[in-house]
C-alpha cells in the first residue's frame, strides 16, 4: 500500500487506544463501582491441619449458649473502588429497603459479627439499630447464613470492614466450604471483586503491552520497510568546491549534512585561496564547480556570478611571547612597514617582530589589505622558516607566507613574536594564540556594524552564469541559505547575511 500514511494512522491508533481505555476503566463502567474483599474465610478446628491451640477457638458459643461445633473466620472488605461516590439511592433495591447488600455463606450459620474499620468516623452511624445490618439464616434446599449490609454511602476510596465468625450448619456436609456470595447492584455501575495487587492490573499490563507492539512495528517500518524517497529540493550529482580557505570549515559541515539528507549528492573541496577558486571556476565553466571567495572578486571574470552568503569577521592572532593584545590602526600599519622591529617599541616584550602572512590569491589577505592596510599591498615574502630571513633576502622584518588559514595560525603558534591574521571562528577555537584587539575593540558583530572594529568582509559564493535550478550547485546554495544552512554558518562565527537588518552591511564592494 505505498502511500498510505501509515505514521498517521499508527500516531491516531496509539493514542486512541489509551483515551478510550481511560474512559471506559474511569468514566462509563468504573465510575460507580463498589468493591469487595473477602480478607479472610478461615477454619480453626485443629483437625484440620492448625497449631494444636486452635482448639481453645472452638469454645466459641452461640447466642444460646451452644459452643461451636466447627467455626471459622471470615474478614469482609466493602470499597468504593469507583471514580465517583456512592450514595444511598445508589443502591438498586426497593426503596423501602434497608438492606444494600447481601452476603451468603452456603453450608454455614452467622454465629456473630462485628464492625472492625470505617475509613471514616461518621459511617458508625450507618450501621445503627435501624439501619438493616444483622444476620440471618435462609432455610431452602441449601441452608446458609446471611449477613445483611445496609446501605452505606461511600466517598471515593472509602471503605468498612465486618469481621463475622461462622459454624457449620447441624448435620451438614463435612465438605469444604463454598465460596461466600455477594449480592447486590448499584445503579449505573457494578458491584465487583476486587483484588489487592502490588503490581500493575491485568488490563494495564495489556496496555503496556499494546503500546509496545504499536512502538516496535513504527520502528521496524521506518527501518526496514519505510523507503522514503529525498526532500524535493534535493539534487544528485557531483559538485566541487573551491576558494576560500577561511570560509572552508563551513562548506564541509554543510555538505556533510546536504549529503546526509540528500545521498545522490557528492562533493569534493579544492579549497587553496579565495583567487584561485575563481580561477578554477571560471576555467571550468561550468555548474560542477562552485567557488567561495573573501570579498567581491574585482575586475575580471565577467562571467561569474556572486551571491553573498555570510557576514565574515577576522582577526590578527598575535604569539604569546610577543607581549601585546592590543593595537591600533596606526600601529599596525607601522609593523607591516616595517617601521617597527621589536615589540618592546610599542610596549611589547623585547621580542623581534615576525609576520605571518597568506600568499597573495588569497581572500583573507585581500581583506587585510583593504580593510586594515588602507589598500596597501603587503610587502613580500623574505622567510622561509618564518624565524628569519632566507639567504639572500633583503634585511628587515622578517616575512613569510602561508597558503591556508590553519597553517597561519600554526606558524603563529610556534613562532616566538609572530603576527598574522585569520577567520575569526578559527581563531577562537585555538588556546595557543591570542586575537589582537583593534584600537580597544573586539571582533564582534555589534562593533563591525557600528563601524567600531574593522576588519570584516562579505562572504561570497560564485557560480558560472546562472545556474540551472534543478542542479546540485543551485540546490545546494538554497540549502546554505535556508534554515540549515544559516545554523551552520552562524555555529561557525559567521552571520548570514539575510538575517542583516541593514543588508547592505554584507556588500561591502558596493
Amino acid at each position: 500500500m505505498e502511500g498510505f500514511p501509515w505514521d498517521v494512522l499508527l500516531a491516531v491508533v496509539g493514542i486512541t487506544v489509551p483515551a478510550v481505555a481511560f474512559l471506559w476503566e474511569f468514566v462509563l463502567v468504573g465510575r460507580k463501582r463498589l468493591g469487595y474483599r473477602v480478607q479472610m474465610d478461615t477454619p480453626t478446628a485443629s483437625g484440620r491441619g492448625f497449631a494444636p491451640t486452635a482448639d481453645a477457638l472452638a469454645q466459641l458459643q452461640h447466642e444460646n449458649g451452644e459452643r461451636l461445633v466447627d467455626p471459622s473466620f471470615v474478614l469482609l472488605r466493602i470499597e468504593n473502588s469507583g471514580t465517583t461516590d456512592i450514595d444511598t439511592d445508589d443502591y438498586a433495591v426497593n426503596e423501602n429497603d434497608r438492606v444494600g447488600i447481601r452476603v451468603k455463606f452456603p453450608g454455614r450459620t452467622v454465629a456473630g459479627m462485628v464492625v472492625t474499620e470505617l475509613s471514616s468516623p461518621h459511617l458508625h452511624e450507618c450501621f445503627g439499630d435501624d439501619s438493616g445490618f444483622g444476620a440471618r439464616d435462609e432455610n431452602p434446599e441449601r441452608p446458609a447464613g446471611v449477613i445483611d449490609l445496609p446501605r452505606v454511602p461511600l466517598n471515593r476510596g472509602a471503605h468498612y470492614k465486618i469481621l463475622a465468625v461462622l459454624d457449620r450448619i447441624p448435620n451438614g456436609t463435612p465438605d469444604d466450604f463454598d465460596d461466600p456470595q455477594v449480592i447486590g447492584e448499584i445503579k449505573g455501575g457494578s458491584l465487583r471483586e476486587t483484588k489487592s495487587r502490588t503490581g500493575p492490573t491485568t488490563s494495564v499490563l495489556a496496555l503496556i503491552c499494546f503500546l509496545v507492539v504499536i512502538s516496535i512495528f513504527q520502528l521496524t517500518r521506518s527501518l526496514v520497510f519505510d523507503d522514503k524517497p529525498p526532500p524535493l529540493d534535493c539534487a544528485a550529482g557531483k559538485l566541487t568546491i573551491t576558494g576560500s580557505t577561511a570560509f572552508a570549515p563551513v562548506l564541509k559541515e554543510a555538505t556533510a549534512s546536504y549529503a546526509k539528507t540528500c545521498p545522490g549528492a557528492s562533493f569534493t573541496f579544492d579549497s587553496r585561496g579565495s583567487a584561485e577558486g575563481l580561477g578554477s571556476l571560471n576555467q571550468a565553466a561550468n555548474d560542477g564547480v562552485l567557488a567561495f571567495s573573501d570579498g567581491a572578486k574585482g575586475e575580471g571574470f565577467p562571467q561569474l556570478l556572486p551571491r553573498p552568503v555570510a557576514f565574515s569577521l577576522f582577526t590578527l592572532v598575535v604569539n604569546k611571547e610577543a607581549g601585546v593584545q592590543d593595537l591600533s590602526l596606526a600601529q599596525i600599519r607601522d609593523v607591516y612597514d616595517g617601521k617597527v622591529a621589536n615589540w618592546k617599541e610599542i610596549g611589547g616584550k623585547d621580542q623581534p617582530v615576525r609576520l605571518v602572512d597568506r600568499h597573495s590569491d588569497s581572500g583573507t589577505r585581500r581583506t587585510f589589505e583593504g580593510q586594515i592596510l588602507a589598500g596597501k599591498r603587503e610587502p613580500g615574502d623574505n622567510s622561509d622558516d618564518c624565524l628569519k630571513p632566507a639567504p639572500g633576502a633583503q634585511p628587515g622584518v622578517v616575512r613569510c607566507a602561508k597558503p591556508s588559514t590553519n597553517d597561519v595560525l600554526e606558524a603563529v603558534s610556534r613562532v616566538p613574536g609572530a603576527l598574522g591574521y585569520s577567520e575569526l571562528g578559527a581563531a577562537t577555537k585555538r588556546e595557543d594564540v591570542l586575537p589582537v584587539r583593534i584600537d580597544g575593540h573586539q571582533a564582534t558583530l555589534e562593533g563591525a556594524i557600528h563601524a567600531a572594529y574593522p576588519f570584516w568582509e562579505t562572504e561570497y559564493a560564485y557560480t558560472f552564469g546562472e545556474p540551472k535550478a534543478d542542479s546540485l550547485v543551485a540546490s545546494f546554495l538554497r540549502y546554505l541559505t535556508n534554515q540549515v544552512g544559516k545554523d551552520v554558518v552562524r555555529s561557525h562565527g559567521h552571520r548570514p547575511c539575510a538575517e542583516l537588518v541593514n543588508p547592505v552591511l554584507c556588500r561591502p564592494g558596493t
